[in-house]
């Protein structure tokens, strides 16, 4: 293999594999919150019942019934479309929507039909004792959830995010077919210049992997330190 390939400067592509890498990790972080935003609202909608509940449904299954890359496509043409018409009314300009933008919008939609499904499995899972304690003392529901189910919640639910963490960093890849430059983007450019397809694609791979192994240990130690005496029992097992 032509490790030089990857060195910097204008005889390699390293700094244009890491400056992808950067656009990935960038689009990921910002996806995150705005899937969580809305698997949190997903969620809160179906215990609502009636019409909310409903919404809530509609919107789980559709978005677990396409295909991701369909949603980003749809995302992509379909807003900037609606875009356009709205301007054209008054101003007769031309927008198009950034990739990153869209991206993140569809990314966060995929991501939040998911986690509500984790949340709302989570929450049903959760033990009605200090729930029904909580509102025998007269504290509202709200109050309950944000003072005595929280905590329990996230720790149900942390493993099921971190999957979907793990899912969001790979399916980031697919938004290299609307013209961003994420690593898989500057992965496919070097191999058409220098037709080395098995070399930059298994470097590619080898780099998602990196960033998925990081992920599982960072996630494994929140799951610990978000466990009853999680850190104590760290701190005591680094003492002996």
């Amino acid at each position: 293999m032509n490790w030089q390939l990857l060195s910097w400067g204008p005889t390699g592509w390293g700094d244009e594999l890491v400056a992808g890498l950067g656009i990935t990790l960038g689009l990921a972080l910002a996806t995150l919150p705005v899937g969580l935003l809305l698997g949190s609202l997903s969620c809160l909608l179906w215990f609502r019942g009636g019409l909310a509940r409903w919404l809530a449904r509609a919107y789980t299954t559709i978005i677990r019934g396409t295909p991701e890359l369909l949603t980003l496509f749809l995302v992509y043409n379909g807003v900037a479309m609606l875009l356009n018409r709205l301007l054209s009314r008054e101003h007769g300009d031309f927008v198009s929507l950034s990739p990153f933008v869209a991206g993140v919008i569809s990314l966060g939609l995929v991501l939040g039909g998911y986690a509500a499904e984790v949340l709302r499995g989570a929450y049903q899972s959760l033990d009605r004792g200090p729930r029904e304690a909580g509102l025998a003392l007269g504290m509202r529901r709200h109050q309950v959830l944000l003072l005595i189910e929280l905590r329990p919640l996230l720790q149900l639910a942390l493993p099921g995010l971190g999957n979907l963490w793990l899912n969001l960093i790979k399916d980031t890849a697919l938004v290299s077919v609307i013209a961003l430059n994420d690593l898989m983007r500057m992965g496919t450019v070097a191999v058409g210049a220098t037709r080395q397809p098995f070399f930059f694609y298994l470097t590619v791979c080898f780099i998602y992997w990196g960033v998925c192994v990081a992920s599982e240990w960072g996630l494994a130690r929140l799951q610990l330190g978000c466990r009853p005496g999680g850190r104590q029992g760290v701190q005591h097992g680094g003492h002996a």
